[in-house]
């Protein structure tokens, strides 16, 4: 959200109609790919279903959900002033089907939004500059969110006919399929509302049929706890063995649910730059990603959302995916890893050399290292039986 709100007190005339044209105009002129506008009522449902998600413990450690739940449930929660939401979509459409390099096992797959820039920079880059265009033409306040404040976008986008939740949750466009980013606007002006997304999904299941972990308990509802994307960003601790095989070699985020939709076939490439795939995060060497120390990783991921999760975590990830690459020219990489600082990443690096070695091979290395090794977790680890 922006510090403070912009203002002009000087308020031209003009009716709902008019101002909302003229905003939609400027958003595209901005740079915009889609935009609409609903009221800040317009989700009333919103606070009961995020109360059952909550209460199911649905949203695991994301402790900043359920912490300011109030302000998120309704636009005027947060700001009892706002009397429209306007939505804004930038489309991120990938080139390819980012499904393909599932099965290049000894490739990193990388969720399709985080290839490259960081979508926040660069949506909120733009929505700033659609804020200011309407306080100098229309007058009244504005507010500026990307993401990280407590507003439901989805919900929101479906009620400003940007389209419609689907039963992955995310928002489906008709014209750009799964591939929006989403900005949003609350302002204190009165704005012609457009009509509400429908629904289109019917009796398509594919969203649901696709997702490794089983993240859907059912249609329109999902347990972010079984959720890939959750767990190899969101969570900081250990991925449960439950879910460790079922990752395969997704190591940031993953993008099932979305490339699978059959509205994709609408979808088009990304027209902003910075959403085009940097060469070497479209299919990165699990083995060059596993050497990557603090300050190499600092300079690989400058300017991306990874950065964000850190190193070890990625490390984690990294090794989890070699581990499940079945490709013992990998088990060096994982081996070199057994002294690393983080507890975390011996842990994984455990796992991994155990599924790629032979059992003669693993226990030589267990022999000395699990009785020296203080960290419980890799304890563990190297109790397994992994090895046929």
């Amino acid at each position: 959200m922006c510090k403070g709100s912009l203002r002009q007190d000087t308020m031209p005339t003009s009716t709902s109609k008019t101002r909302a044209r003229a905003v939609k105009e400027t958003a595209r002129v901005v740079g915009f790919d889609e935009v609409g506008v609903c009221a800040a009522d317009a989700i009333p449902q919103a606070p009961d279903r995020l109360k059952e998600f909550l209460a199911a413990g649905r949203h695991g450690d994301m402790a900043w959900m359920a912490d300011r739940a109030a302000a998120r449930s309704a636009p005027n929660a947060l700001w009892p002033e706002a009397r429209s939401v306007i939505l804004v979509g930038l489309n991120y459409g990938p080139a390819k089907d980012p499904m393909t390099l599932l099965k290049h096992k000894e490739k990193g797959v990388i969720s399709v939004y985080a290839q490259n820039a960081d979508y926040h920079d660069v949506v909120k880059k733009k929505l700033k500059r659609l804020a200011r265009a309407i306080v100098a033409k229309q007058g009244g306040e504005v507010k500026v969110f990307v993401d990280t404040a407590p507003v439901m976008e989805k919900p929101l986008a479906g009620a400003a006919g940007l389209g419609w939740q689907g039963k992955h949750t995310n928002l489906v466009s008709r014209a750009f399929g799964s591939w929006l980013f989403l900005g949003v606007i609350y302002t204190t002006l009165d704005l012609e509302t457009d009509e509400p997304g429908t629904d289109h999904c019917g009796q398509c299941r594919s969203c649901l049929d696709i997702c490794p972990t089983d993240a859907f308990p059912t249609p329109y509802k999902l347990d972010a706890r079984r959720c890939i994307s959750y767990l190899t960003i969101e969570h900081k601790g250990h991925i449960p063995e439950d879910f460790r095989d079922a990752i395969g070699n997704r190591i940031y985020g993953c993008d099932d649910c979305l490339a699978v939709c059959p509205w994709n076939k609408f979808a088009a490439t990304a027209r902003e730059a910075k959403f085009h795939a940097r060469p070497e995060l479209a299919a990165p060497d699990l083995a060059d990603l596993a050497q990557l120390d603090d300050a190499g990783f600092r300079t690989l991921f400058s300017g991306s959302p990874i950065k964000r999760i850190g190193r070890d975590r990625f490390l984690r990830n990294v090794l989890i995916a070699i581990g499940n690459s079945e490709d013992e020219n990998l088990a060096p990489y994982a081996e070199r890893l057994l002294d690393d600082p983080s507890a975390i990443v011996r842990a994984m690096a455990v796992r991994a050399i155990g599924r790629l070695c032979d059992q003669k091979a693993f226990e030589s290395l267990k022999r000395n290292r699990h009785t020296n090794e203080t960290d419980e977790d890799t304890r563990r680890e190297w109790s397994r039986k992994y090895c046929a």
